[in-house]
């Protein structure tokens, strides 16, 4: 194994693997910590925990041992992969766990780029924009777990660490590898240990990919992956091997989770489409009203592409949370989620579309996956993936067009 990557939450692991395969590498994405070695032809292994929003002593405590496995399987550069739009609460846990990983590695030089180009990341003089929007104002400020109300990165990630953070503007990596090498040793000089750096481009990403070609640790969305393969390949590391996918039929479900604007927007398009669709309330999982075994029968009674959510407006969100509480709302809306998963695969069901973070851990670990096949794209960012006979579609919140739902079930389906 050359690249050892280590992702916080399930989804922005398979949209690491989607790009990382794109690019030519041989890609394998696990479901926590293997208790095996890698098998031999995997150049790329991504462990996808589940850490995002754990206390961050405990993201600390798995990240390392994700570490300490990929180190065992040779690799000789790592990778921290997080969101593109950054989430993380003021206290961690991206600034703490890449710090950790800086320290066991003995790294300075630790990029830090969520930016992602053509999903509509962007990063400009070390702010993060989605879009056309600053990120406090592009409804990611309203997110149920972690709000993102300052998009200065440099100012978030210096809440969450004590190391210095310094920054590679957009006038460095216009210059070219040597210029961002040379912002990198600038900003070393000044103790900045983890740096920030600006990219609009997917060109700027591919500099950056060149520039840290040597460096152990780099950290960022799945973007600042499209240029690292390339540095492999130059060494004669990376095989040509063609990745097969062999489509999956069957009964398919969708099982939706997030509050972002682009699933409440996908969910909206499956409605006024006249696809069954059954909203679950935090309410009616606690009293009982709700249920997996309810849930299941009625996923079953349906025609067409039946969808679960428990997607809502962010004002809705926040009035659930404040009479249930928010880890209460979110475990509830989590273990149905799960509990559903598993019941509806066991009744042969052979396609699931998960849609947001927290939603699509809680599946992988009903489904007890432990790796995971890297499929086609269906949309920037999300790949299908396969696992045994169930193909799967892991969608962070933020990706997809409004038919996100349909276009992943059929092409699922569809032979490689």
């Amino acid at each position: 194994m050359l690249l050892g990557c280590i992702g916080d939450d399930f989804t922005g692991s398979s949209d690491l693997a989607n790009t990382l395969a794109r690019q030519g590498m041989q890609v394998t994405q696990y479901a926590g910590i293997p208790d095996q070695p890698a098998e031999a032809s995997v150049e790329a292994g991504v462990v996808a925990l589940k850490s995002r929003t754990i206390p961050a002593e405990e993201a600390i405590q798995q990240s390392l041992a994700a570490l300490d496995w990929l180190k065992a399987q040779g690799c000789s550069q790592f990778l921290f992969k997080y969101c593109s739009t950054f989430d993380s609460t003021p206290l961690g846990n991206i600034g703490p766990v890449a710090a950790a990983l800086a320290d066991a590695l003995d790294a300075g030089k630790v990029l830090v780029c969520p930016a992602f180009p053509a999903t509509g990341r962007t990063l400009y003089q070390g702010h993060l924009f989605v879009q056309d929007r600053l990120l406090s104002e592009s409804g990611m400020e309203d997110h149920p777990l972690t709000p993102m109300s300052d998009p200065d990165i440099r100012r978030w990630l210096s809440r969450q660490t004590s190391m210095d953070v310094g920054l590679i503007a957009h006038a460095d990596v216009r210059m070219g590898v040597d210029g961002v090498r040379a912002a990198l040793d600038r900003e070393d000089s000044a103790g900045c240990r983890l740096v920030v750096a600006d990219a609009i481009r997917d060109e700027d990403l591919l500099t950056l990919g060149e520039a840290i070609a040597d460096l152990p640790l780099l950290t960022g969305g799945s973007g600042i992956a499209l240029g690292l393969p390339e540095n492999f390949r130059r060494k004669g590391l990376i095989s040509r091997c063609e990745r097969g996918w062999r489509g999956i039929s069957g009964p398919a479900v969708v099982l939706s989770g997030s509050c972002s604007r682009a699933t409440r927007s996908q969910v909206a398009r499956h409605i006024s489409q006249g696809a069954p669709a059954l909203q679950i309330a935090v309410e009616d999982i606690l009293n009982g009203q709700k249920t997996v075994d309810s849930v299941c029968a009625w996923v079953m009674a349906q025609d067409g592409l039946p969808l679960v959510y428990s997607t809502a407006e962010p004002a809705e969100v926040r009035a659930t949370q404040e009479r249930f509480g928010r880890a209460a709302s979110a475990e509830a809306a989590e273990g149905l989620m799960a509990g559903v998963a598993r019941r509806l695969v066991d009744q042969g069901y052979r396609r699931v579309v998960a849609a947001g973070g927290e939603t699509s851990g809680a599946v992988v670990e009903a489904l007890d996956v432990t790796a995971l096949e890297i499929g086609p794209e269906i949309a920037p960012g999300a790949p299908a993936l396969r696992t045994g006979e169930v193909a799967l579609a892991l969608k962070s919140g933020n990706f997809g067009d409004a038919d996100f739902f349909a276009k992943a079930v059929d092409l699922m389906e569809r032979p490689g």
